[in-house]
């Protein structure tokens, strides 16, 4: 059991909450006795379970009453955001976000759901959980949520979304401030820096480009259960969707240039790093030779028996080296 703003889950194995809405935009909470007792004259049930539960799958296979193929991609492994309807009701996966109050990092976290005009199944992972399903089931607490299944559905995939739109914003500053500083940056935190945003924007455009797909599918739904006022809620929904995915879109490519950027500018770095060494083993070679010469061991080098041959050669050294780093500063390569 776990407990968060003063709600509680979990109680009972597979199950983290269960609510019977009253059309008012309250409800009352319940337990899995209720849950098998529920009848639709009750009110509009709303089920939260563990989708890898042993309790769970047992529950929907032998007494939801749900088709066994509705079951199956219930339970399945498969996030990957969709939706599709049957005869009865629809099935939809989403993703949403959870972030990391204390890390730069994200956690998408996959919602799978059964929706028909009288109930609503959702499911997602024992080590998991989301804030978009927390926010409504307080809302419900304070009378204040959905009043009806439609309705219910309409507000989750808005709260999922919801939850997606700041981390989108925080990307696209990051991203503006990068670019800006670029040219300024260490090179080698910058590509650390770099990647990370590029493994976020990645991420994210894997699951959105698939969601905007599965909101098309869901504003199209056939359900005479959403109402048309939460039929037009998912359309603007569906078209906040359209727009990330492009934003996303965008950041990828900008994010593509900056690292064509970044590695024009490391090549540049490298190239003058190479001048410079090229360079000093230039000015350093003609003394060396001279050094070479006059250090072997034979006889006939002039003047070594002269007092004054060493600060000769001194000066001539130093003569040469002044002129080579004039010539070098004129061709630019200091």
């Amino acid at each position: 059991m776990d407990q968060q703003r003063g709600l509680i889950y979990g109680q009972q194995p597979g199950l983290r909450f269960a609510m019977i809405l009253d059309g008012s935009g309250g409800a009352r909470e319940i337990g899995w006795d209720e849950i098998r007792r529920w009848r639709p004259a009750q009110g509009a049930l709303w089920v939260h379970l563990e989708r890898d539960d042993p309790t769970t799958a047992k529950w929907l296979r032998e007494e939801s009453g749900l088709d066994m193929v509705v079951c199956d991609a219930l339970l399945a492994e498969e996030s990957r955001p969709r939706v599709q309807e049957t005869n009865t009701g629809l099935i939809a996966v989403l993703r949403g976000v959870n972030r990391d109050p204390h890390e730069n990092t994200l956690d998408l976290v996959p919602i799978h759901f059964w929706a028909d005009e009288h109930r609503m199944i959702s499911l997602r992972d024992k080590d998991h959980y989301l804030h978009a399903l927390r926010d409504i089931r307080e809302d419900l607490g304070e009378g204040q949520g959905p009043l009806h299944i439609g309705h219910l559905l309409t507000k989750v995939a808005r709260r999922v979304f919801k939850y997606i739109e700041p981390v989108l914003e925080q990307l696209e500053d990051e991203v503006d401030a990068f670019d800006h500083q670029i040219e300024e940056c260490d090179v080698r935190e910058a590509r650390g820096e770099l990647s990370d945003m590029r493994r976020r924007v990645i991420s994210l455009r894997r699951y959105m480009a698939p969601q905007r797909e599965a909101m098309f599918r869901l504003q199209g739904a056939t359900g005479n259960w959403i109402s048309p006022r939460d039929r037009q809620r998912l359309r603007e929904l569906t078209d906040k969707v359209l727009r990330s995915v492009e934003t996303l879109d965008s950041l990828r490519d900008r994010l593509t240039i900056l690292h064509e950027d970044l590695t024009t500018l490391m090549s540049e770095q490298i190239a003058a790093t190479t001048n410079r060494l090229t360079a000093l083993t230039a000015i350093l070679l003609p003394p060396s030779l001279i050094a070479g010469l006059l250090g072997v061991n034979v006889a006939g080098i002039p003047f070594a028996d002269e007092p004054w041959a060493f600060a000769a050669v001194c000066g001539i050294t130093l003569g040469l080296l002044v002129a080579e780093v004039a010539l070098l500063r004129k061709m630019k390569w200091l």
